[in-house]
């Protein structure tokens, strides 16, 4: 006989379970997910007015096609000959999507010459995608010009493109400099705002102080957050059609796609 109390405990005792099986498979699931990968980093330092400057990019990778890497911070540390910190700073870094990567940069100045640049990365938070891996489309990067000035700087502009059909409110687009093998030396990035399917904003990137043997820029854009949420926004209403202009030419007189078989002449 079950009592009305001896009940109660039954389905408590069954939810428990339940929520320890729900927790017990997230956890598995993580333990699932393949952690970030540091594809390429670079670091450089150069002489400069104020003192040291001290620059730094990276790529890093998601080999996970479900999940956004979130909340993930770089943790940059400069020292000197004697072992001494002379630069350490954490910055955050943009969402990482699904099977996709990460390209940044940064720079600091230094008072005393450093020596050595290391770069840590704190693990990402996994936030599952509300998309498949093809919505989340990369944003076209078009027209780059690239110059090495007078002053030794290195100059880069561009167009940058958005293939949803809202607005992104903040794209950042990073240059990766690379030499002629295309080995990474460096980088630099800068915003573009209020970025329309229609248009294409221009971005000027200039970096006082390139490394030695700068060949060329590789040029990317990406949402700006450390969360998932401005690409899932631009994934969720929706593409920009390719083709938008109709046929110019006439349709065939015949459909060549039919292909009757053999045997099944006159048949309806």
């Amino acid at each position: 006989m079950v009592t009305q109390r001896s009940g109660v405990f039954i389905v408590a005792g069954c939810l428990a379970l339940a929520s320890l099986s729900a927790c017990a498979g997230e956890e598995r699931q993580e333990r699932r997910l393949k952690p970030l990968t540091v594809r390429e980093q670079a670091s450089s330092i150069a002489k400069s007015a104020d003192g040291y400057v001290v620059n730094w990019a990276a790529v890093l990778g998601n080999q996970n096609p479900w999940h956004f890497g979130e909340q993930v911070v770089a943790t940059i540390v400069a020292s000197d000959d004697r072992g001494a910190e002379v630069v350490r700073m954490e910055q955050p870094l943009d969402a990482v999507p699904p099977a996709g990567t990460l390209a940044f940069s940064g720079q600091a100045i230094a008072a005393q010459r450093p020596v050595k640049v290391h770069l840590s990365y704190r693990p990402a938070q996994w936030k599952p995608a509300g998309r498949i891996t093809s919505a989340f489309r990369a944003f076209p990067v078009t027209d780059v010009f690239q110059r090495r000035q007078k002053n030794g700087s290195y100059l880069v502009t561009g167009r940058v493109g958005n293939p949803y059909r809202l607005a992104a409110g903040s794209l950042v687009v990073t240059a990766l400099l690379r030499d002629q093998a295309g080995k990474l030396l460096g980088g630099a990035s800068t915003f573009v705002d209020d970025v329309r399917s229609d248009g294409k904003p221009r971005f000027i990137l200039t970096v006082d102080k390139p490394p030695a043997g700068v060949a060329r820029a590789e040029v990317v854009a990406r949402t700006w957050g450390t969360t998932s949420r401005p690409y899932e926004e631009l994934a969720a209403g929706g593409a920009v059609p390719v083709h938008t202009s109709r046929p110019t030419t006439p349709p065939f007189e015949k459909d060549r796609g039919r292909q009757e078989m053999p045997g099944t002449a006159g048949r309806p």
